[in-house]
C-alpha cells in the first residue's frame, strides 16, 4: 500500500486554526513530537490520525490526501523558465519551497501573472495610452488558471454526464436525439431549428421564459448536439457550476459568466464523450483524433478539446495542452493540462506550422518543437471550419493545436513515421517575438523586450534588430 505523507497540508491545517504543534498535539491525542514529524514528512499518516484530524478538525478526509502541491510545482517550475529568471532552481529546492513556504510560492506566482497579464496588456496597447486598468487580471487570464490550477479536469461534471448517459444510453450517433427527448421529458424544453435570418447571427438561444432551445441551420450535427448538452448542464448541473464558479477567484459579472460557459462547455464534451470510452478509445487508436470523432460523432476540434481533460487519477490519457488561433494570430481559446507556456502566453511563433495549415486546409501536420529553454514538445495542427451562413462569411476557417510533451511521443500515432534519432528533428520556436530570446532568428519581427540583441552598422543579419 502506498504511503502518505500529508506534510504541508497539515502544516496548514494547523496555521489556519493558529494552533502551535502542542496544541494540535494535544487535541489529536498525541505528542507534539508525532505531529512535527508528520509535518516534515518523516512519519506517514495512518488511517487512526486521517480519521483523527476529520473528525476533531471537521474536514474532509480527501481533502487532506490531496497533492496540490505537484500542480505548485509544475507551474513554478514553468514560470522559472521565463528568460527574465537567470537561473532556474533544481527540482529539490523546488519541492522543499512549495513543501515549507508555500504562502510564499503562492505569492510568487501571483506576483508573476500580474507581470504576465500586464505585459500581455502592454504588448496589445502599442503606443496607445496605457490603461489605469492595467495591472488587474483579465478574465481571461483567470479561467484560464482556474482551470490549470484543477488540471482541466472536474470530477464533479464528470460525474454528473455520466450519470446522464447512464440513465440514457444510446449510441453515438443518437444522441442528439436522446438530449432532445431527455430536455423534453424531463424538463418541458422544447428545440427548435431556425433559419440563419430569424437566429440574429447568434447560433444558439436558450429562452427560458418559453422553455425553448433555439438552434441555428448554420450548426451542423456535431455542434447542434454540443450545444443541447451545454444547455442539459445549465439544468441539471446547475448547483455544481455555481460551486466550481464561485471557487474562481472571479468577481467581475462577464467574467463569472464566462467561467460559467467554459464549465458547461467541458460538461458538453463529457456527455457526448464519455470519459471511460474516450480514453480507451484514444489510447486504441494512438490518439487518431479523426477516428475518435467518427467513433463518437463529434467534431475533430471537439476531440482536440476532451483530449486536455483526461487526467482523472488512476486512469489519466497522455497530457496534451490545446490551442486555437484566428488568420491574425489571435488565440481565441486555450486549455492545458501541461507545462507548454506556448498554450499560456501566446502562439504567435511563425516557425510553429499552426500559421502553415491555413495554407492547407483540412490536412494534419506534425511538428516537433523546442522552446528557448531547452522544452521539447510534439504537436499537430489543422485547420477546423466555423459555421457559414453567407457568402461574405466564407472561409471563417480558424487553425488548431494539440500537442504534449516529447516524452510521450511513443503513445502518439502521428509522431509513427518519424525518426526519432534526427538531430534537425526539432524546430525551433518561441511564444512570441516580444519574448523570445533566441539569437539569429530569420523570422523575428520586434526587438525582444528582455534581452539585448547584438547590432553593429558593419554587419546586416538575418532580420534589422540583429547582426
Amino acid at each position: 500500500m502506498r504511503k502518505t505523507f500529508v506534510g504541508p497540508q497539515l502544516r496548514q491545517l494547523r496555521r489556519a486554526h493558529k494552533q502551535t504543534q502542542a496544541q494540535m498535539a494535544k487535541v489529536l491525542g498525541v505528542s507534539p513530537a508525532y505531529v512535527n514529524l508528520l509535518e516534515n514528512n518523516q512519519r506517514s499518516l495512518s488511517v487512526q490520525m486521517l480519521m483523527a484530524l476529520s473528525d476533531k478538525y471537521a474536514i474532509d478526509w480527501r481533502e487532506l490526501v490531496q497533492d496540490p502541491g505537484s500542480n505548485v510545482l509544475a507551474e513554478l517550475r514553468s514560470v522559472l523558465q521565463d528568460p527574465i529568471f537567470r537561473d532556474t532552481p533544481d527540482l529539490q529546492e523546488l519541492r522543499a519551497a512549495v513543501d515549507h513556504a508555500p504562502g510564499l510560492v503562492e505569492n510568487f506566482l501571483q506576483v508573476y501573472r500580474t507581470h504576465r497579464t500586464t505585459l500581455d496588456k502592454v504588448l496589445r496597447q502599442g503606443r496607445e495610452r496605457v490603461p489605469e486598468n492595467l495591472v488587474s487580471s483579465s478574465p481571461e487570464t483567470i479561467i484560464h488558471d482556474f482551470f490549470r490550477n484543477h488540471g482541466n479536469h472536474f470530477p464533479e461534471l464528470e460525474r454528473a454526464a455520466e450519470k446522464i448517459r447512464a440513465e440514457q444510453p444510446c449510441a453515438p450517433d443518437d444522441v442528439y436525439a436522446m438530449l432532445k427527448d431527455r430536455l423534453k421529458a424531463r424538463h418541458g424544453v422544447e428545440v427548435r431549428i431556425q433559419t440563419v435570418e430569424d437566429m440574429s447571427e447568434a447560433l444558439r438561444i436558450f429562452d427560458r421564459e418559453s422553455a425553448t432551445v433555439f438552434l441555428s441551420q448554420a450548426l451542423d450535427y456535431p455542434n447542434r448536439t454540443f450545444q443541447l448538452a451545454h444547455v442539459l448542464c445549465l439544468l441539471e448541473a446547475d448547483a455544481i457550476l455555481d460551486g466550481l464558479v464561485s471557487d474562481s477567484g472571479i468577481t467581475s459579472s462577464t467574467g463569472l459568466a464566462r467561467c460559467q460557459v467554459e464549465l458547461a462547455n467541458y460538461f458538453a464534451s463529457a456527455v457526448l464523450m464519455p470519459y471511460v470510452d474516450v480514453l480507451a478509445t484514444a489510447q486504441a487508436t494512438k490518439y487518431d483524433v479523426d477516428r475518435i470523432a467518427a467513433a463518437f460523432s463529434v467534431s475533430f476540434e471537439q476531440v482536440c478539446h476532451r483530449l486536455t481533460t483526461l487526467q482523472r487519477r488512476n486512469a489519466k490519457g497522455v497530457p496534451f495542452f490545446f490551442l486555437r488561433i484566428d488568420k491574425a494570430g489571435n488565440v481565441t481559446k486555450r486549455f492545458n493540462s501541461t507545462t507548454f507556456t506556448l498554450a499560456e502566453f501566446g502562439g504567435a511563433c511563425p516557425v510553429w506550422n499552426i500559421h502553415t495549415s491555413f495554407r492547407t486546409p483540412g490536412v494534419i501536420l506534425p511538428q516537433f518543437v523546442e522552446l528557448p529553454e531547452g522544452e521539447r514538445f510534439f504537436t499537430i495542427s489543422r485547420t477546423s471550419e466555423r459555421p457559414v451562413f453567407s457568402r461574405e462569411s466564407q472561409d471563417r476557417r480558424l487553425a488548431l493545436a494539440l500537442g504534449c510533451e516529447f516524452r510521450f511521443v511513443d503513445e502518439i500515432g502521428y509522431a509513427r513515421s518519424f525518426n526519432l534519432d534526427r538531430e534537425d528533428l526539432f524546430s525551433q520556436i518561441g511564444i512570441n517575438c516580444h519574448l523570445c530570446p533566441r539569437q539569429a532568428c530569420s523570422q523575428r519581427a520586434h526587438q525582444p523586450l528582455l534581452v539585448e540583441l547584438p547590432i553593429s552598422p558593419d554587419r546586416r543579419g538575418n532580420t534589422r534588430y540583429e547582426s
